[in-house]
């Protein structure tokens, strides 16, 4: 899909897809928003030493550095497992921000993100092994088990394939027991259906410019 670089408001860039009208994360700001909904209410919930997350929607890699600045941080080890539909044009993801405004000496190591192969796993720091597959979410099949999600596709309203029960059943079935999901949607549809998926959710205060986000626990 072709998209538009953005300035957010706390200084970092987002992406704008003209064809869905939609942005990839919020013009409040895109680091703080992805911080605070999937580092600090999801990846930080989970103890154990090495982490196994699912990312649904790679986009911009923004997620990904920021859990893989975490992992070094923390000296835990992370698995991660990226689903990605329509990957963003390796051109465009050398002029994204994020390592100016996180950590300027991983610029490198945010290239190798957009950089690694598709589909085989990569390890890009001793502490991160990223392993990006370009696949439809909705005819992913799970082989592996996963202690955090990051559930960030775009919204019900654009994707709303992506947001059905069905879909959070699979993800239910493919979590360890005490499994954190987060997302940065509270819409009662959603919260719904990953309850009738199986899931413990809970709302939980949103980063500036949003209310609420979501975050559910597999547990049984």
């Amino acid at each position: 899909m072709h998209s538009e670089l953005l300035i957010t408001k706390d200084g970092s860039h987002t992406l704008f897809v003209p064809e869905i009208d939609e942005c990839y994360h919020s013009s409040h700001g895109a680091i703080q928003e992805s911080r605070h909904i999937f580092i600090d209410a999801g990846l930080k919930q989970c103890l154990k030493d090495e982490i196994n997350v699912l990312e649904v929607g790679f986009g911009t890699g923004l997620n990904a550095f920021l859990a893989l600045v975490e992992a070094e941080r923390s000296g835990k080890k992370i698995h991660y497992i990226a689903l990605e539909k329509y990957p963003v044009e390796a051109e465009k993801a050398t002029l994204l921000n994020y390592p100016e405004l996180i950590d300027s000496e991983k610029q490198t190591v945010f290239n190798a993100l957009h950089a690694s192969e598709w589909n085989k796993p990569v390890e890009i720091t001793p502490y991160f092994t990223l392993h990006k597959i370009e696949t439809d979410f909705t005819q992913f099949v799970h082989n592996q088990h996963y202690d955090v999600v990051f559930f960030d596709a775009f919204s019900p309203e654009k994707q709303p394939e992506m947001w059905s029960e069905d879909q959070f059943e699979k993800l239910y079935e493919s979590c360890n027991y005490g499994a954190v999901l987060t997302t940065y949607c509270a819409k009662g549809i959603v919260r719904r259906a990953m309850q009738e998926a199986g899931f413990k959710v809970e709302r939980m205060p949103g980063p500036p410019g949003k209310r609420e986000i979501l975050r559910a626990s597999q547990t049984l």
